[in-house]
Parts: structure tokens; sequence; C-alpha cells
């Protein structure tokens, strides 16, 4: 039995309360799916700023047939605290999701930036010391390696951030370190690389380059790829983050506390190979897609260049395990990309019950 296996088996005989913050995003929604298949209570913060409520109904849906959980839906703003106390009321396990995403994003806008991804999270952090909750597991970025050019991106050593963006994540481990030294929170780190998966919205002009290049694909519309496409990141399926999510969450706290791990599928993929797969995976579906290719612009600022991780950390302490290849990954994002751009749009958001005011959202 893996790690994975076991932690589910102990996750569903004793339910917990748990908050899922920036629960309509890609990330948090997955989170949110498979802890209601676990019957588990849930709560999930979010303001639909990036996320939508499409993505909670469909995450409720999927989960329906396999669990007895239930879920509880607060629409707040991390930067209130009206409204993180009553998100964190009663909980025992947080999973924050919740960021002003993408390093283009934060260039544009730096200030957004630090208000929603450092501001909301020191906020958040004092709603648990208020309420009681030890466990936190957050969500960092392999973009707090900035400039240092070591392949595979080990847990000790880090650069100079690059952008706006990955000074907040830097800042956030900062803050998460700090409060479980004062006041004992049981914080663990979880620095994402490159997720993709179901329900990753391709809309909008900061847009994750997958969900935006299949839908370039399947549109006909040109491929933009930044620089010469000898760019590399280590694409990471959403399943997996679950993964490392529930591991992080039920591992002794001794043996993760001020931690942080990598969460990667632990390959290098060029931007060239990765679009070559997704042209070779919709080219069955689509003619346009099979005649594309792919257009160049200058390098952007604070891209880096080449990223790879080690997961032997994550491996060795928490037992993950990453069950999807980019492969098996891009072969599942693709049937829901696929199907979700075929899809009729009434352009009308389907209701969620939903109270307080606005919230901070998920990254990608």
């Amino acid at each position: 039995m893996t790690r994975l296996q076991e932690v589910r088996r102990e996750v569903r005989g004793a339910p917990r309360t748990w908050l899922v913050t920036g629960a309509a995003g890609f990330i948090g929604s997955a989170l949110v799916e498979e802890l209601l298949s676990l019957g588990q209570r849930v709560v999930g913060l979010d303001n639909f700023s990036t996320g939508s409520r499409g993505n909670l109904l469909e995450a409720a849906a999927a989960a329906s047939g396999s669990g007895s959980g239930s879920f509880h839906f607060v629409e707040g703003d991390l930067c209130r605290a009206a409204d993180l106390d009553e998100a964190c009321r009663g909980v025992d396990v947080v999973l924050h999701q919740a960021a002003l995403g993408s390093v283009p994003r934060s260039i544009d806008d730096p200030e957004a930036t630090h208000r929603n991804n450092v501001d909301g999270f020191v906020n958040l952090l004092q709603a648990l010391r208020r309420h009681g909750v030890r466990r936190l597991v957050y969500a960092s970025s392999s973009s707090v390696y900035g400039d240092h050019p070591a392949l595979p991106k080990v847990e000790e050593v880090t650069g100079a951030p690059l952008s706006p963006y990955a000074a907040s994540k830097v800042a956030g481990e900062l803050y998460a370190g700090v409060f479980a030294r004062v006041y004992g929170i049981e914080a663990v780190g979880l620095r994402y690389f490159n997720v993709f998966g179901r329900r990753q919205s391709p809309e909008g002009p900061y847009a994750a380059v997958i969900p935006r290049w299949v839908r370039a694909l399947l549109k006909g519309e040109p491929c933009v790829v930044y620089g010469d496409g000898e760019t590399s990141r280590d694409f990471c399926y959403v399943d997996n983050v679950v993964q490392a999510n529930l591991l992080a969450a039920a591992a002794p706290a001794e043996a993760v506390t001020r931690q942080v791990f990598n969460v990667a599928g632990g390959e290098c993929t060029t931007l060239a190979a990765l679009f070559a797969a997704l042209r070779d995976g919709l080219a069955p579906r689509s003619p346009a897609a099979a005649a594309a290719r792919l257009q160049h612009a200058d390098f952007r600022p604070g891209d880096v260049r080449h990223s790879l991780a080690s997961i032997d950390k994550a491996r060795r302490v928490l037992g993950y395990a990453p069950t999807h290849t980019v492969a098996e990954g891009l072969r599942a994002a693709l049937d829901w990309y696929v199907a979700d751009l075929s899809a009729p749009r009434d352009g009308a958001p389907p209701p969620v019950a939903a109270h307080a005011p606005r919230a901070v959202e998920t990254h990608g």
C-alpha cells in the first residue's frame, strides 16, 4: 500500500473540517473534489477573481458518487478579518491556495500582488492564531529559486527572486516560518512547479501556457512562445499536487513543520517539446492543430530560463510519488479541455450558495 492510500484511508476513517482558500480555482477545486470524495467537511473561501462558480459545481458533482462530505462556501477576502473568522471557525486543517498568480501580472501590478499574496497570507496566519488552527499547508512556488542556475532545484538552495510574484512567495515562506516558531502553527510549504490540469482557465492575458495553447490550437489561432522555445519547465499534473497536500496535512508535525517541499513531476520539458506534444495530441480532433506552428516573441522580464525540481525530499519525508507523468497528465487534461471548450456558453455563471463579501483566489 502506498503512503497516499494509507493517508486516504486514515482521512476517511477520521473526518475533519478543512478550509481550502482559493477553492474556486483549478487547484483549489481539485482539493475540494478530493476531500469531498473522502467524506470530509470542507469550507471553501474565494472571491472569483480568477476562479469560477462552475469549478465548484463541477468539483462537487465529480465527488458526489464517492463520498458523503459536506461543503460550505464563504465568498470573502483574505484582507478582511471578519471573512477569515467566518471561514476559520471550527477548522482543523487549512490548505492555502489563494494568491494572485502570474509573473507577468505581478510585473504589471506589483502592489496588487503584494496585497493579496503577502498581506492576505499574514491575515490568514493571524486568523489561524485566533481560532487555534494548528496545521497549515500553503502553496509556495518554484519562482523562489530565482536566478540560481543549478539544476535540479533543491529546497535548501535558492537565488534572488526575479519578479514581484517570486518576492511575494519568498515573503510567504518567511512569515510561515516565523509563525511556526513564535505561535506554534504547524506550517508546511509546497513549492509548486508549473501545475496544469482540468479546470485551469485558458482565458485572459495571464493564462498559463498549456490551457492558452490548447485553446489556440483548437481555434486555429497563433501559439506564441516567448524566446527560442528552448526554455524548459517541470510541468506537474494537478492530481500530483492534490496528493502532496494530503500527505503534508497528514504528516507528523515534527517531520514537516517549517519545512518546504518541491511538488513536481521531476521531468524537464522544453516549451518547443510541449507545443509538439499538444499539437500531436489535438491533431486527431482538429485539422487546424495539425498544421500549427509556433510564433516567436521576445523573452519576457522575470521569466526563469530553466526549471527542474528534485523531488527526493518529498519522496523521503512525505512519501510523495507522482501518479502522472507529463504525458499522462496531458492526455487527461486534453480530454477535459476539448470537452470544456466545445461546451455551449450561455453567459450566465451557475449559482453557488455564498455569503459575505469578496475573496482572493487561487493561482495556477
